[in-house]
């Protein structure tokens, strides 16, 4: 009921055991509050918010346009509803190095589990488009010395992305993502790999987790959570998913109320009130509200 039922802290514990266990993390993205209660019945390890996804909610196309309070905001109310451990797409940072370390307080007063920061000019491009240009190493590294000298917490996870893959060839991206452990790097996210060899590349070359980024209609193919865990990634996220479904479900109800005048044939797909209520957890508040106030209160009519 209300919120999460442990803390910020001991998420980002759970974040970092998860990365370095046997098995694959899995994160699925959301970009609203509530759709963390169906990742979470799933089974899955944790929920990732994803920029382009906040961008595009806004109305905008992905290319920098949202500004840190913004991303902060709906993170926070994003992480604070779950149990599971939240990770959010910090962009660049959202500015010069001290800009860099503003966003990491700011998304550890949040609730946040970890950020990632990528190596792109701002303003930057969606990892899966043509046309990206990465900024040159000494200014990708100072980002990430400066998140991870801002945080308080030391188990906030700094991840740094790569996107040097989309302009580059695969040896400059794994020499790209050494130096930004070196830096201080907690994880990888090198961005828009070509195949499974590459992740392979990839994790041979440095010795922090790595993330894979299994989006649709982007550079990589949609490679399962077990071919990924066999060549060593250890989280892989599916950041547009939920809401190219949930806009996709959207669009074909408008289109069924456009030409019968009224969704009566899309109700079958429609989530019910019974489920709806039970996701929102009705029945918890109902209870807190009678033990809170079916009493009398003593000596009240004396």
């Amino acid at each position: 009921m209300l919120f999460s039922t442990t803390t910020p802290e001991a998420k980002r514990v759970t974040l970092r055991q998860m990365l370095t266990g046997p098995r694959i993390a899995r994160f699925p993205g959301a970009y609203t509050p509530l759709s963390t209660k169906l990742i979470a019945e799933q089974g899955f390890d944790g929920v990732y918010i994803s920029g382009a996804v906040l961008a595009n909610e806004l109305g905008f196309p992905d290319i920098g346009l949202s500004t840190l309070p913004e991303v902060a905001q709906r993170a926070g109310q994003i992480a604070r509803v779950t149990d599971l451990p939240a990770l959010v797409d910090a962009d660049t940072g959202f500015g010069e190095p001290m800009n860099v370390a503003r966003t990491v307080q700011e998304l550890e007063n949040a609730g946040l589990a970890g950020c990632h920061i990528e190596d792109q000019f701002n303003p930057k491009r969606c990892g899966h488009l043509d046309g990206k240009a990465v900024v040159d190493l000494a200014t990708a590294t100072k980002r990430i010395r400066a998140a991870t000298e801002a945080r308080r917490d030391p188990n906030f996870l700094i991840m740094a992305r790569t996107d040097i893959r989309g302009v580059e060839d695969l040896a400059a991206a794994t020499d790209r993502a050494r130096a930004l452990v070196d830096a201080g790097a907690d994880a990888i996210f090198p961005e828009a790999m070509a195949d499974l060899s590459e992740f392979e590349a990839m994790r041979a070359a440095v010795d922090v987790p790595i993330l894979a980024n299994m989006t649709e209609f982007g550079k990589s193919q949609l490679f399962t959570a077990a071919q990924l865990e066999e060549v060593g990634v250890n989280m892989v996220i599916y950041p547009v998913t939920l809401m190219r479904s949930a806009l996709g479900a959207m669009e074909r109800v408008l289109a069924t109320i456009a030409a019968d005048g009224t969704q009566q044939a899309a109700v079958p797909e429609m989530l019910t009130r019974a489920r709806l209520y039970e996701l929102v957890d009705y029945h918890g508040y109902n209870q807190f509200d009678a033990g809170v106030f079916d009493f009398e209160v003593p000596g009240l009519h004396h």
